[in-house]
This record gives C-alpha cells, structure tokens and sequence, in this order.
C-alpha cells in the first residue's frame, strides 16, 4: 500500500537536493526588484524608480541565468526578468532615468 500514497511536491528552487545559496539569493533579488519595477511602472510619476529596479532587475536576472544551476531557477528567473524589462522599457518611455 505504500506505493499509492501520492505526495505534493515541495516548492523548493533546489530540485537537485543540493543548496544554492548565491543562486537563490539572485532569484530572490531579481524576484523583488522585478515586483518593484512592473509595480511601479503603472504609475506615471515614478519612472525614475520605475526605470533604476527595472535595469537592476535585469542586470541581477541576467547574471542569475549565467550562474542558474536548476530549471526551477532558470523558471523564475525569466518570468521575474521579463517583470523587470516591462518595467525598465515604461519607465524609458515615461521620461528616462533622470
């Protein structure tokens, strides 16, 4: 009977069942940055932090992706990436970084 038990896999960016304490930390900071950016980037006025995490995003999500180790990494890095160039192309085309 033990094999029928069906367990829910565990959220973890560690599918390997090693840790990846530099790669998680990337993801988490590209995670909040590109949450800041595509936040943000609905409001006309803030394109200038609306423009500065969107280019940090992308640069942390970019180098994220050089060094990503997992699928489930590479996985949250893109969506998070994708937030954050959203975020940087409106807050450009609002008024720039200045």
């Amino acid at each position: 009977m033990a094999q029928s038990v069906h367990r829910m896999p565990a959220l973890t960016l560690n599918t390997d069942g090693h840790p990846h304490p530099r790669e998680n930390t990337l993801v988490a900071l590209t995670a909040v940055l590109g949450a800041i950016a595509f936040t943000t980037s609905f409001f006309y006025n803030l394109h200038v932090l609306t423009s500065w995490t969107g280019l940090a995003g992308i640069v942390t999500g970019l180098w994220g992706m050089f060094v990503s180790v997992t699928t489930a990494e590479r996985f949250v890095l893109m969506i998070t990436l994708g937030a954050s160039a959203i975020g940087f192309y409106l807050g450009i085309a609002r008024g720039g970084m200045v």
